[in-house]
């Protein structure tokens, strides 16, 4: 037994507040979850889809005027497809007029779709998808053979009448239909759930994405504008599909982007939904991925991530590029078996963050990180905020090197504790709030700050 093992393990059974049962993993999973998770339903996804599909094109540029064809009459349906599900269910038209821009060739009113699930705290988690669609001549595939990455940033050619419709079939099924059905399946069992959760549940089908991840960014700047507490985005983006093009299939495991530094909370984000998804879903693989997204691409959790939120992105494992931004993006690239999976992911997931209390704030008011190496200079003082509905804690850490936590330690209802021995040069330590049912909020780690850059100022010489 190492000596900061030893310490811990004295630490449990002599500290006020720390029970060896309760530090103990639990296998206990909240039946109102489980019951959530198995509600899904690939029947309905499938439908989803293939409505989706019938629009032919749903072009943020295309037509608004046909009932049954372009992006007006998919984000009507959409709107009232949510609204059926129950009254609580707070659906609109999340509404922007945006002038012609990059690659928004000509005025137009962008509208994403928001259903909102009230919950006991105006903190908002967020599950999304993004409902625009675009086929270019060759596709991604053909982006990809060329060679360098495509700058995401380059202008798109001029239309020949820019103020026409962009019309031409884009049908977009798994890009991103597929995150578009599982963002409306989950707004559907979560409301049909019967669960009253502590969080505000957001299902959001995005328009722009294409574009620029337009509509993500336009609801991000109006939720800074307004003080909205988004406390988590999960985005889901191309993610019904289990056949690489290059014949690979892995139907198995689903990939989640975390944009970095390290410890930040998106990463926290990613290891959250690998931790508690892997306890309800058990036969699904999260693979997180240090990177904001694949390499040169991006997707609408970005725009999220640039205007301070924490969001991560959901992606197939094994991509078929051929069948992205091309007309072959059709329902017989979907595997129903593996978006019905990725949706369970998320719903677990999304479901324990908004059962739980908000993690904890280990940082004063100075923006400092309540850690020190007090009282003997070489032990881990941790203190925290308390978390409102808190019942206790649980504390995290790992050696400096590693990627994920190593070790766990439930401490009861305190907010400091010392660990003896365990420098904290050498370790990264986090801690999460939970609540009297076992609901676990994200980790919080302790960072240290970033050092003032002071320039040295030199005189001249006599």
């Amino acid at each position: 037994m190492t000596p900061h093992v030893r310490a811990l393990a004295i630490l449990v059974v002599l500290l006020p507040g720390i029970s060896t049962a309760a530090s103990a993993q639990t296998s206990d999973l909240d039946p109102r979850i489980v019951q959530l998770v198995a509600a899904i339903s690939e029947q309905r996804l499938e439908a989803i889809l293939k409505k989706l599909e019938s629009f032919e094109t749903r072009n943020t540029l295309s037509s608004t005027s046909s009932p049954t064809r372009g992006i007006g009459a998919a984000r009507e349906w959409i709107l009232q497809e949510m609204r059926s599900y129950n009254p609580k269910l707070q659906v609109s038209f999340d509404s922007h007029q945006v002038p012609k821009q990059g690659r928004i060739t000509r005025d137009v009113e962008l509208r994403n779709v928001m259903a909102i699930l009230p919950g006991r705290s105006a903190r908002r988690i967020y599950v999304s998808g993004h409902y625009d669609t675009v086929a270019r001549a060759g596709g991604q595939g053909a982006a990809n053979a060329a060679g360098a990455p495509r700058d995401p940033d380059a202008a798109a050619p001029a239309p020949a009448d820019p103020n026409a419709p962009l019309d031409n079939l884009a049908p977009g099924v798994n890009d991103d239909g597929s995150g578009t059905a599982l963002t409306i399946e989950l707004a559907r069992v979560f409301s049909q759930s019967g669960i009253d959760f502590e969080a505000t549940l957001v299902f959001m089908c995005h328009a722009g994405e294409e574009q620029g991840l337009i509509g993500a960014r336009l609801h991000a700047q109006r939720a800074v504008a307004e003080g909205i507490p988004i406390q988590a985005v999960f985005n889901n983006d191309i993610v019904g599909n289990d056949k690489g093009g290059n014949g690979i299939i892995d139907g198995a495991t689903i990939r989640v982007y975390a944009e970095g530094p390290e410890d930040s909370p998106s990463r926290e984000l990613a290891r959250f939904i690998q931790r508690w998804s892997g306890r309800y879903v058990p036969s699904h693989q999260v693979r997180p991925m240090s990177r904001p997204d694949r390499f040169g691409r991006g997707g609408d959790h970005s725009a999220y991530n640039q205007l301070g939120f924490t969001a991560v992105g959901f992606r197939e494992s094994r991509e078929n590029f051929t069948r992205q931004h091309d007309v072959r993006d059709t329902f017989e690239g979907i595997s129903l078996a593996y978006l019905a999976q990725n949706a369970r992911v998320n719903a677990a997931s999304a479901a324990t963050l908004a059962l739980a209390p908000p993690p904890p704030s280990v940082v004063s008011e100075r923006g400092q990180p309540l850690i020190t190496r007090a009282p003997s200079g070489y032990d881990a003082n941790l203190s925290w905020k308390a978390s409102p509905g808190a019942a206790g804690y649980r504390l995290f850490w790992r050696e400096a090197w590693g990627p994920d936590w190593q070790h766990e330690l439930f401490v009861g209802n305190v907010t400091n504790i010392v660990l003896p021995n365990m420098q904290i040069d050498d370790y990264v330590f986090g801690v999460a709030a939970i609540d009297g049912q076992g609901h676990e909020s994200s980790v919080t780690a302790y960072v240290t700050p970033p050092r003032a850059s002071t320039p040295v100022r030199t005189g001249s010489r006599q």
